[in-house]
């Protein structure tokens, strides 16, 4: 009996919030379109602010605004009345998030902001509410019924308010022309960040760790280097260092089940030869996706006269996470 009640209380919690986010679709309108206006023309930032359960998810919205594109921060409103009002200026606008509409923290401040001649857009359940009728643009977050039993704690109009937040930050996303690049510029850290923006030469091993032979030297030579280096492979140059071929684990292979001695074959009769290279500009991913396609684990890094520049291996990539 006590698995079924949780079991019939979560389902009845998530058709609540599904029932109230499906009808967010009849809230985009004029009112929505103005308010990503505002915000797509601010010149300084989004300062969002709410209290309690309202202040997570303005907290979260204003995350959400300034990783896609849109300066933004978080305000504690009771914060706001104590000196850090000073952090808006005129050229911000103000998103208040207020499911009553009539949160006192909030309504302290309003003056100050209207003083500043700063926009304010809010976000309440009660579009009669102090707050939504200081407000140049509100934004209706109402719900038929929050999904705690006593209509009290904030569930399901948390979520509603969390998605409307979502839909204004994307809007603007997708008119600002918010790229992926520009994604990453703003999540280095991340693992798109890292995709999006490490290129071969940063990751590349150049001078004197890239593993190098003649094509006079024997392949005991070129076995020594390749275990100096460690990288399994070694590059074959010519008498005037121009780059001629490659010599890999699997070339030793078949050169041992041919019976061929290595200290008396020479590495340019069982070299490969027009190794594959890439730039040192391509993209660490794309990098990866030609070690993949070609089933090999290095790559070398040449530059636009052909001339070696570093070695790149799949070590390297998965150091970065880019696997």
């Amino acid at each position: 009996m006590i698995s079924k009640k949780i079991t019939n209380s979560a389902i009845r919690t998530i058709d609540l919030a599904a029932e109230a986010i499906t009808q967010l679709r009849e809230k985009i309108d004029k009112q929505f379109e103005s308010a990503c206006n505002i915000i797509y023309e601010c010149k300084g930032r989004v300062v969002v602010t709410g209290m309690g359960k309202s202040g997570h998810i303005a907290n979260k919205i204003s995350s959400t605004l300034a990783s896609t594109g849109t300066p933004a921060f978080f305000l504690h409103p009771a914060e706001a009345s104590h000196g850090d009002l000073g952090m808006i200026t005129s050229e911000d606008v103000v998103l208040a998030i207020s499911n009553s509409g009539s949160t006192s923290e909030i309504i302290t401040i309003l003056p100050r902001i209207k003083r500043l001649g700063v926009p304010l857009i809010s976000m309440t359940g009660d579009a009669q509410s102090e707050i939504a009728r200081a407000a140049a643009i509100h934004l209706c977050i109402r719900v038929a019924r929050e999904a705690c039993p006593m209509n009290l704690s904030p569930t399901t109009s948390t979520a509603t308010c969390l998605v409307l937040g979502d839909a204004l930050a994307i809007s603007i996303l997708e008119t600002r022309g918010f790229s992926e690049h520009d994604f990453a510029l703003s999540h280095p850290g991340g693992a798109l960040g890292r995709k999006l923006l490490l290129r071969a030469r940063d990751l590349m091993h150049e001078n004197t760790s890239v593993p190098r032979v003649y094509l006079d030297d024997c392949v005991q030579t070129a076995l020594l280097e390749m275990t100096a280096k460690g990288f399994g492979v070694t590059a074959i140059f010519d008498i005037s260092e121009r780059l001629v071929g490659i010599f890999t684990d699997g070339d030793l292979r078949r050169m041992i089940s041919q019976g061929l001695n290595i200290g008396n074959t020479l590495i340019k009769d069982v070299m490969s030869s027009n190794p594959k290279t890439i730039s040192g500009n391509v993209l660490a991913a794309e990098a990866l996706n030609i070690m993949e396609d070609l089933s090999i684990t290095t790559l070398l890094i040449t530059d636009e006269r052909n001339c070696l520049c570093g070695i790149l291996h799949m070590h390297d990539l998965v150091r970065e996470g880019l696997i």
